[in-house]
């Protein structure tokens, strides 16, 4: 019950952020920066403490870190590159479906998990219903996002960019899926501490950039001041929902379970975006939840 709740809470966190990111005109790596010193500054005074205990008694562990912070780095650059170019009802499904792909299958194979064959099921039906979502097609670029002469054309090759930037982000995803699983189940280390030393690995990698033209800094900081701390307190609040379920779930029920969030991006990209064929978005979102209640049962 514990863990469905903080599935739950994870899935509506990380939709919601998901959902800003893309409202948002394009910020670039300062942007990216910014959301993570808000997590870095909001998550220190849990998260500092948790993790200079857990480093002291395993000082070697730092290594971890160091690699979850830097996919997590490269995951958040590319996602929001994806934005720029791709309908967030391609991406986000595609994203949110390969990763979870991945991870059951490292799951099992280097982490020894074996879930019930219920659970594998639905594991399956929820991957199946965001490739649904994410075949559906994209709209033709608006004239801001400097649209050709031949719209249809240039649809195409927006659902081109969307699947592949989507199956590329997937597979990030599922990189630190399963470093960070391994780190808060195998190594023991605290979820909240964890995650808040991975963000100080993002912060250090992206702050020479905040740091380097301090005044284009403050400029993305004025331009983007409510995306920057919407998106950089829900974020790392949905990932610690979720590595927090790592300790009640295996993670090929978890990194699964929690993809219920796609259902309400597609919704956003219909209703917010204008984006097209919200029946066979709403098609797959209903496949996924299909997917996730028989998670829950198996």
């Amino acid at each position: 019950m514990l863990a469905a709740l903080l599935i739950a809470g994870g899935a509506l966190a990380h939709a919601a952020w998901n959902i800003v990111l893309k409202a948002a005109p394009a910020g670039g790596i300062r942007f990216v920066g910014l959301t993570v010193a808000v997590g870095v500054v909001a998550l220190a005074p849990l998260g500092a403490p948790s993790l200079v205990a857990d480093l002291t008694a395993a000082p070697a562990l730092t290594g971890v870190l160091v690699v979850s912070g830097l996919l997590h780095c490269g995951y958040f650059l590319l996602l929001q590159r994806a934005y720029a170019v791709a309908d967030v009802s391609v991406v986000y499904p595609l994203a949110r479906g390969t990763g979870p792909l991945l991870s059951v299958v490292a799951a099992v194979l280097l982490l020894g998990e074996r879930p019930a064959p219920l659970a594998l099921i639905g594991a399956a039906v929820v991957i199946a219903g965001v490739v649904v979502i994410g075949l559906a097609g994209a709209r033709a670029a608006t004239a801001s996002e400097g649209a050709p002469t031949a719209p249809i054309t240039d649809a195409r090759s927006r659902r081109a960019r969307g699947l592949l930037l989507g199956s590329a982000v997937g597979i990030l995803i599922a990189g630190y899926t399963l470093v960070d699983a391994i780190a808060v189940t195998i190594a023991d280390l605290d979820p909240l501490g964890y995650f808040w030393g991975s963000l100080v690995v993002q912060l250090v990698i992206l702050g020479p950039t905040l740091l380097t033209r301090p005044r284009s800094t403050a400029a993305t900081l004025r331009r983007h001041v409510r995306a920057v701390l919407a998106v950089g307190i829900l974020s790392p609040l949905a990932y610690v929902l979720v590595l927090a379920a790592y300790q009640f779930a295996p993670v090929a029920i978890v990194a699964p379970a929690r993809e219920a969030s796609v259902v309400l991006v597609a919704l956003a990209g219909w209703l917010l975006f204008r984006e097209p064929h919200p029946a066979q978005r709403l098609i797959g979102s209903a496949v996924v939840l299909a997917g996730v209640a028989l998670l829950a049962s198996g």
